[in-house]
């Protein structure tokens, strides 16, 4: 082990940290409703059952042991699932939730299951030093604006010209409150998931959108549900917020690399963004996930695109430890360190949040001292670097006006 380096230490380790994308947790009456094993995998169903024996789940249950205190042959995994079921749920909360020196957490409440099981944004603000803020998934608001028009017309159905008018007409203002909402802070895009990253900057027919809005009401009548799986209808959605978010500022996520096997792999890479990321030059694009296994081609476009951040999340607890050092060197391979974020991209347990903070903050610090014992950076380089991915950028590209909070940076080395 190399220097211990004390002031990088007391940053990495300690500095309060902005999560600018994460998911809520369940409800106590909900805490085993999905897999447990969802904590350290993206995999679904079957494949599920192997995630056990990868190195992260092998990570996670040594760390989540040691918080709960169990030693020898109950330290293993299934031995955590054990544990944590007799903890009171406010206490798991608080037990996992006060390392982590999280002070500020954007919810991105989109993700299927929240609305049935999970927590209120604010709800969470008893964990963290200010208040949380929300992130608009755009294809899910769309979704759920087209289905109320269906069944607001359900006796007598809208034309298609008319049904198209009204979608979009309603869809724009709703994006438009949301941009002077001030506990919205940001917009969200899962166009990888649905169509892929390739979204045409060129205006769709009309013949288009009629199409897609007509598959999408035959699927709303068969199945009671809608899921935009159309490219013309989903990227035409994409540029009306691309366009309200640059007039309003404030920036839009997309998710791009690891995913479950619901994304095409091949059209997960940021580097299909291009046409569009040129095409809106004042909207702030935020690319989420380390854009894995696509960490260089997010670290070039945010290099060479003054309107492009890269956000290095997910990758704890869902990577191995030396594929996180791996990852956050090939971030500030070119990256701008003033326009990189972090996220724990975190999900129904309080233990993610955990995880995710514990293993950054020591990747943090150890991939940023071996620079500095490399001399390719000084010690106060790297500290600055630390409170610019943990707190500062997010704090000015989401406008959120916070101070690092002093009892958050209290850490003792």
């Amino acid at each position: 082990m190399g220097p211990m380096y004390r002031e990088l230490a007391k940053a990495a380790f300690g500095y309060p940290i902005i999560d600018n994308h994460a998911h809520p947790f369940l409800k106590s009456k909900h805490r085993d409703a999905i897999r447990y094993e969802v904590l350290i995998s993206e995999a679904h169903g079957d494949a599920l059952n192997d995630a056990v024996h990868t190195l992260p789940c092998l990570r996670a249950a040594a760390q989540l042991s040691q918080l709960f205190g169990l030693t020898g042959d109950d330290a293993t995994w299934e031995g955590v699932k054990k544990k944590r079921l007799e903890f009171d749920y406010a206490e798991l909360c608080k037990l996992c939730m006060e390392p982590t020196g999280i002070q500020c957490i954007l919810f991105d409440d989109g993700l299927g299951g929240i609305a049935e099981m999970a927590e209120e944004l604010n709800w969470h603000d008893q964990y963290t030093g200010s208040p949380s803020k929300r992130i608009v998934r755009l294809e899910v608001e769309g979704q759920n604006i087209l289905q109320d028009i269906l069944v607001a017309n359900d006796i007598s159905p809208l034309s298609i010209d008319i049904l198209c008018d009204t979608f979009l007409k309603e869809f724009t203002t709703y994006m438009n409150d949301t941009a002077v909402d001030d506990h919205v802070v940001g917009y969200k895009s899962v166009a990888c998931y649905r169509t892929g990253l390739d979204v045409d900057p060129a205006p769709c027919s009309a013949d288009e959108l009629y199409e897609c809005l007509a598959s999408a009401s035959e699927q709303f009548k068969e199945k009671g549900s809608i899921r935009f799986e159309h490219k013309a209808l989903n990227d035409h959605l994409v540029k009306i917020v691309l366009d309200i978010a640059g007039k309003c500022k404030k920036p839009i996520q997309f998710h791009t690399g690891l995913g479950d096997n619901d994304i095409t792999l091949t059209k997960s890479s940021p580097a299909h963004m291009q046409p569009i990321i040129k095409a809106f030059p004042e909207t702030i694009f935020v690319l989420l996930h380390s854009s894995y296994p696509y960490t260089r081609d997010a670290g070039y476009l945010t290099s060479v695109y003054k309107n492009v951040y890269l956000d290095f999340g997910e990758i704890f607890p869902f990577i191995s430890a030396d594929g996180q050092r791996t990852v956050v060197r090939q971030v500030l391979e070119l990256a701008p360190t003033n326009k990189i974020l972090w996220s724990t991209d975190a999900a129904w347990w309080p233990e993610r949040f955990y995880l995710a903070t514990a293993q950054a903050r020591e990747v943090m610090y150890e991939v940023l001292a071996g620079f500095v014992g490399k001399r390719d950076l000084t010690e106060d380089q790297a500290v600055s670097i630390v409170k610019m991915a943990f707190f500062e950028n997010a704090n000015r590209i989401y406008m959120l006006g916070l101070q690092p909070n002093a009892s958050i940076l209290s850490l003792q080395l």
